[in-house]
């Protein structure tokens, strides 16, 4: 087991990767920046390594800065997070060159997996069923309107390097496809460097649904079953739940050996999701492989009482699998809630700021996943997230009446935050139902805010005796003007 450890990363998961690094006996190296010299999970480093980013951006992208911080100070491991180099190969493979371990897989599993091109082909192989798409990179537009007329409309576009919900596009009929052609180049070639793109039948109204997977370097892989992450806005998840409520038994077991056969394949090792899309009559398609943990990792471990962060570090160090398949069962019910710095109203535009001060209720069923506390500054030039809130429950029921409670009795002030998103979003028919999809948002959510039956009426109310007390404040003040005129002028009349 190593000895040292960088978290290559910062916010929540930091916090969260340190906690369990800390129970294994793990010295925490974490790094200050200038953008957030007194952040929160700085407090949970043995050793903190102060950098001036420059210019030319985070430290968290700059992977030769990072295997030199580890050369310097003699550290033995890096783990990357989510976001930023986490899904590197470049990363991987400078570890490798520097006997540095990797927390994740190796740089050919990263990068197979990583060009969603590639991955949908060994997908096919690995006996998945894939959507109709195109069968080589393209590069042009003639080749997109050639692959969209033998796909046929609608079809959606990607980034071939893409991920997080960027460089993708739905184009329902040949009058759209060149400027969305366009619109997807351009993402593509400024967030990844590579415009080349992949083109997919479009599955309308899908449900998106992931395996969790962990395998070793031994031969030995297992699922820890399924999460439901279909609402979504823009193709970015805002919450999730685990098991999801579409699949039976039986189609959820078919899915996870899915999933472990394309781990078999690419000879995968540590954590990882392999995602699908369901339609409407549960046919599944292979969407994605994540090749480390997931912001929604939480919600497996609740279900399943393992600690996932745990079991990708002994993979990752080369510790043979101790879990077996039989061993994972599922135990009730979770639901994360992502707290954004965000204004919902505004077209969940970016809140930044300081927040003045958070308040969470403290009940066995909630845990609370943050980054940040009262008086910390919620900085523009990182992603938007606050907190995690993963609330539990012995059913599905249960579970959804307790995140009303906790998301009820939570308070953030100083920044907007998404709270009135996942109020309207608990009490609505659909979701609790378990009916809902990934057009929710765009198609059921007449506003992406929760109001009680009788809010807008006691709010129309109070804005008529408003109108009311202006309008004869207004006439009191006409009266007593027109009142002294007529005294004045009976003034100068009399004298």
């Amino acid at each position: 087991m190593i000895k040292s450890l960088l978290i290559a990363n910062r916010g929540e998961i930091a916090i969260r990767i340190a906690k369990t690094a800390k129970k294994m006996g793990i010295k925490i190296h974490c790094i200050r920046t200038n953008r957030e010299a007194n952040a929160l999970y700085l407090d949970y480093a043995d050793e903190i390594i102060t950098l001036e980013e420059n210019s030319s951006g985070t430290i968290f992208l700059n992977v030769e800065e990072l295997i030199q911080i580890c050369k310097d100070n003699q550290i033995e491991a890096i783990h990357p997070g989510y976001g930023f180099l986490s899904e590197s190969p470049y990363l991987a493979s400078r570890c490798k060159d520097e006997n540095i371990v990797f927390i994740g897989p190796d740089e050919k599993a990263i990068y197979t997996m990583g060009n969603k091109g590639m991955a949908r082909k060994i997908a096919s192989q690995s006996g998945i069923p894939v959507l109709e798409g195109s069968s080589r990179n393209i590069t042009k537009l003639e080749d997109a309107c050639y692959w969209a007329k033998k796909i046929g409309f609608p079809v959606i576009m990607k980034a071939v390097a893409g991920g997080g919900g960027k460089g993708m596009r739905i184009v329902r009929s040949a009058d759209e496809l060149e400027l969305m052609y366009k619109m997807v180049v351009n993402e593509a070639k400024t967030a990844f460097n590579d415009d080349s793109l992949l083109m997919e039948k479009y599955v309308e109204n899908p449900k998106h649904i992931e395996i969790q997977v962990l395998a070793d370097q031994h031969g030995n892989a297992i699922h820890l079953y399924d999460r439901e992450c279909s609402i979504q806005r823009k193709h970015q998840k805002l919450m999730e739940e685990a098991p999801s409520p579409a699949l039976s038994n039986e189609l959820r077991t078919k899915m996870g050996e899915m999933a472990l056969f394309l781990c078999k394949k690419i000879n995968y090792h540590t954590l990882g999701t392999v995602e699908f899309l369901v339609d409407e009559e549960l046919n599944y398609y292979f969407l994605e492989m994540n090749t480390r943990v997931q912001v929604e990792h939480p919600v497996t471990e609740s279900i399943t009482g393992i600690d996932l962060i745990e079991q990708q570090i002994r993979t990752a160090v080369g510790e043979e699998l101790q879990l077996k398949q039989a061993d994972i069962a599922i135990n009730g019910w979770a639901i994360e809630l992502r707290i954004n710095a965000e204004d919902v109203q505004t077209d969940f535009s970016p809140s930044p700021g300081i927040i003045d001060n958070m308040e969470f209720p403290e009940w066995d069923f909630l845990r609370v996943d943050t980054g940040f506390e009262g008086g910390k500054l919620i900085p523009p030039s990182y992603d938007s997230m606050i907190t995690k809130l993963i609330i539990t429950g012995a059913t599905r029921e249960e579970v959804i009446a307790n995140a009303i409670d906790v998301i009820n009795n939570t308070s953030i002030k100083g920044v907007k935050t998404t709270i009135p998103f996942f109020k309207s979003v608990l009490n609505h028919a659909d979701f609790r139902n378990g009916s809902y999809n990934t057009s929710f948002i765009s198609e059921k959510l007449e506003k992406p805010y929760f109001q009680e039956q009788n809010e807008e009426e006691v709010a129309a109310i109070m804005a008529l005796q408003a109108y009311l007390s202006r309008n004869k404040e207004l006439e009191d003040n006409m009266l007593v003007e027109d009142t002294s005129a007529w005294a004045s002028k009976m003034r100068n009349n009399l004298f």
